[in-house]
């Protein structure tokens, strides 16, 4: 099916039920309850679940199959962000001519960008990727003003042209669609305490998310995805069996910018504003801390890796002192004091601390992110079971027959 074997079909449906079913998993708790903090099924967060998602795919390409560290995409989910946003002030409120722009565009800055920094591997090349993100940062921040509108930000206006459809609808700008639908459409499900929000941007987002999946999976067990395997493995000797590595990493690289692009395209498909901010290392760092965590060089990691860092961002910041009071009321007065003293550095605002923590013990214990411990919980549970099964076996043969 799809040109993939029955292993990976089995995993393109295990990500396809949980993706639509993302709004009913990600409120496992009712409106009522005490943990309905921890819900992460409302469209804002969900919509960047699935952008992050993406843009961590594409970046697992580069770095996973390849190994070359690229401190720059960053840059690339920046041009695709201002490609998109001109799509929409010059063309129309339909984000398709808006996704497609961002892609193609980050795509040629990604050729240029791989065309240079790649003429050099190791840390030479991640400083050059850095580099080149960095002055992207700066142009967009201070001399392509007239372009990006500098520290403002790019965003559209009452007087934006929109050759292909209205500027204005009741002295306000229309928003976004696809085709007519609106990104903020949606409806929300009431299931006893349960209250599920369904929103049609997610599932625009979610089906970006499958495609690009789906193509990395074909990536991935096709000869171009063994060739970036072997470049990864010895790119030294390769050279020396007729290959050269060249063209696969450009492709490499262009393939994982355009997955950025399209990243920058859907954010401003949901929220139709660039700022030079995307452009920063630290966005670059953020994509590269999902791929480690979720698991290099794996499918399924990019997108493991985004949802847990997008839900300490989202949701564990937001717990502070008098959730944690509420949590340790049972307690006496004194020990509650101390509990919420013990815990509070590592909540709110110290949320870094505890993903930094975590990735810390992930990279130590768990060289292949999540995903090397999911595989070790299952060959553990997988040995159990069969140990059952040969002491069943053997108490069967030890027994007299009937």
């Amino acid at each position: 099916m799809l040109g993939l074997n029955s292993k990976d079909q089995k995993l393109f449906l295990v990500v396809i039920v949980v993706t639509l079913l993302a709004p009913f998993i990600l409120n496992p708790f009712p409106e009522n309850s005490e943990l309905a903090q921890f819900n992460a099924g409302y469209p804002d967060l969900m919509q960047r679940f699935a952008i992050f998602g993406i843009f961590a795919i594409g970046f697992n390409i580069l770095f996973g199959l390849t190994g070359y560290l690229s401190f720059g995409h960053a840059a690339f989910l920046g041009v695709g962000s201002y490609a998109g946003v001109w799509m929409l002030k010059l063309l129309s409120m339909n984000v398709v001519p808006a996704i497609i722009m961002s892609v193609i565009f980050a795509g040629l800055f990604s050729l240029l960008v791989g065309f240079v920094s790649l003429r050099r591997s190791g840390i030479y090349f991640s400083i050059l990727t850095l580099a080149f993100a960095q002055m992207s940062f700066a142009l967009a921040y201070s001399v392509l003003t007239p372009i990006t509108n500098g520290e403002t930000g790019l965003q559209l206006a009452l007087d934006d042209p929109r050759i292909l459809g209205v500027s204005q609808i009741d002295g306000s700008i229309p928003p976004t669609n696809f085709f007519g639908l609106e990104m903020r459409d949606g409806f929300e499900l009431a299931l006893g305490p349960w209250v599920f929000t369904l929103n049609f941007g997610y599932y625009l987002c979610a089906v970006f998310v499958l495609g690009a999946f789906y193509l990395s999976m074909r990536i991935f067990n096709s000869p171009f995805g063994m060739m970036l395997r072997a470049i990864k493995t010895n790119q030294t000797r390769l050279p020396y069996t007729g290959m050269n590595p060249k063209p696969y990493t450009l492709a490499a690289f262009v393939i994982s910018g355009m997955y950025a692009g399209l990243a920058g395209g859907l954010m401003v498909a949901m929220d139709p504003l660039a700022g030079a901010e995307r452009m920063q290392w630290t966005a670059s760092g953020e994509v590269v801390l999902m791929t480690i965590l979720g698991g290099a060089g794996t499918l399924l990691g990019p997108l493991l890796g985004a949802g847990v860092i997008k839900y300490f961002e989202n949701i564990f910041s937001k717990i502070n002192d008098t959730i944690l009071y509420e949590w340790f009321s049972f307690m006496p007065d004194g020990l509650q004091d101390v509990f919420v003293f013990l815990i509070h550095p590592f909540i709110g605002k110290g949320w870094h601390l505890t993903l930094g923590i975590m990735f810390m013990l992930v990279v130590i214990f768990l060289p292949g992110g999540v995903v090397e411990g999911g595989q070790r919980f299952m060959r553990l549970f997988k040995r159990g079971d069969k140990g059952s099964k040969s002491s069943g076996d053997a108490a069967r043969s030890a027994s007299p027959a009937e």
